[in-house]
């Protein structure tokens, strides 16, 4: 089935990310028939929180550190979202993702709205112990703000379950008591679920067999492209492999591999676990340029790295039938244009990487319950909550004759506005 696109073109300011966050929603709302108010109130997060962090450096020295916290939306539950380390955190970024959240955590029909943090530091540069500091620090200027019945943080760019166990630590401390559902993506020992780690990447294999079933192809004729070999990109390829998915071409920031054969993801993944994680210096395949995999002769591409990757020019040259995305915001609006007018089925980040945050919530429920489940229960709820996710929005898509992408963002929107109506404003 092709999906017929009527939507209008966005509008797309390129220094921000929230603008094309808004663009979306603004394009969404037009075609559902989106109450102005609702719309509203969409547009503006609900809580923003910057806090400055004096933390001590293993030298003796004094540095303060930016944070943030931006809570979106508590309109169908307790506001979810993960927390970055990078030098670009900014406010932009973090009320775009915490807006992307919502509609993520409504896509997936979870009771969860949306939330976003980080703090504006360069990990790789510091030790553990500074890190720790960093994260304590954090954790109680935001001691107020977090909470398992308020707002529950996870890892994300820069973070793991390491920092999410300092970050359990320090709650515990300023609350005086044990609230292990107050983050999520801790480690399996302190509360985690089994299957969170590659649950992102799970999720992305759920979708595109998903769409490859829309589109009538058989998983073991189909051939594909893996950009990022971070946690969401190596769990992708290796699931899609195991699926009988041909991965022709991996990817991370430092080396791109190209197989008309078909990539030993398997060999690959051993090869970055020896090597500090990184790709460079592999021998399963000929070496390629990074934007060349986003073009490649493949049936499924798959953006699981960095924001804004598929660009108009891009676009223009993308030969896969289906994207499935990753990452968070690997296209741009322009690029959406053209991808609905080469009538390319994206199956959207709000909708594809929705797999991390139904594993989050497992987990939270979990923690709630101080009973914990088996990896194979784990992955069986996630793959049934993935696939109701992927129906939904596909018919909604269908129904309102537009790209997947508006589909989805619909299908959010109707949760959101019930939500809102519902519960009234004062």
């Amino acid at each position: 089935m092709t999906v017929k696109t009527m939507e209008p073109k966005a509008e797309h300011h390129e220094s921000s990310m929230f603008e094309a966050v808004l663009a979306r929603l603004d394009v969404a709302a037009k075609i559902y028939g989106l109450s102005e108010e609702v719309a509203n109130v969409l547009r503006n997060p609900q809580k923003q929180v910057k806090v400055s962090l004096p933390v001590m450096l293993d030298n003796g020295k004094v540095q303060v550190f930016e944070g943030f916290r931006t809570v979106h939306s508590t309109v169908l539950g307790p506001s979810k979202g993960g927390i970055r380390y990078a030098m670009d955190v900014n406010d932009d970024e973090v009320k775009a993702l915490s807006a992307w959240m919502t509609f993520k955590c409504a896509v997936a029909n979870l009771p969860y709205g949306g939330a976003k943090g980080g703090i504006k530091c360069d990990p790789r540069k510091m030790s553990v112990t500074e890190l720790e500091r960093l994260t304590k620090a954090y954790t109680i200027a935001m001691a107020d703000v977090f909470g398992p019945d308020r707002d529950i943080p996870a890892p994300d760019m820069g973070t793991s379950g390491r920092e999410m166990a300092w970050l359990v630590d320090a709650y515990n401390k300023v609350h005086r008591g044990d609230f292990p559902g107050v983050t999520t993506g801790k480690p399996v020992g302190l509360g985690g679920s089994l299957g969170r780690d590659a649950a992102t990447g799970r999720g992305v294999m759920v979708a595109t067999l998903a769409a490859l079933k829309k589109m009538n192809l058989d998983p073991k004729n189909v051939t594909a492209a893996v950009q990022g070999f971070g946690n969401v990109g190596s769990h992708a390829a290796r699931l899609l492999s195991e699926q009988g998915i041909k991965v022709c071409a991996i990817g991370d920031h430092t080396a791109t591999f190209w197989n008309e054969k078909g990539i030993d993801v398997h060999a690959a993944l051993r090869y970055a676990k020896e090597n500090g994680g990184i790709l460079k210096g592999f021998t399963g395949g000929v070496e390629i340029i990074n934007t060349e995999l986003l073009t490649a002769n493949v049936d499924v591409l798959v953006p699981a790295a960095l924001q804004n990757v598929i660009t108009e020019e891009i676009a223009t040259q993308i030969k896969a039938k289906l994207i499935v995305e990753g990452a968070n915001g690997p296209t741009t609006p322009e690029a959406d244009h053209i991808l609905n007018e080469k009538k390319i089925i994206v199956v959207p980040d709000i909708l594809a990487n929705g797999g991390g945050v139904t594993v989050s919530y497992f987990e939270w429920v979990q923690n709630k319950s101080g009973y914990y489940w088996p990896e194979e229960e784990v992955n069986t709820k996630h793959d049934a909550s993935m696939n109701l996710a992927f129906e939904t929005v596909w018919d909604n898509t269908t129904q309102f004759k537009t790209s997947m992408r508006i589909g989805a963002y619909i299908t959010a929107l109707k949760k959101v506005e019930l939500g809102i109506k519902a519960k009234g404003v004062f």
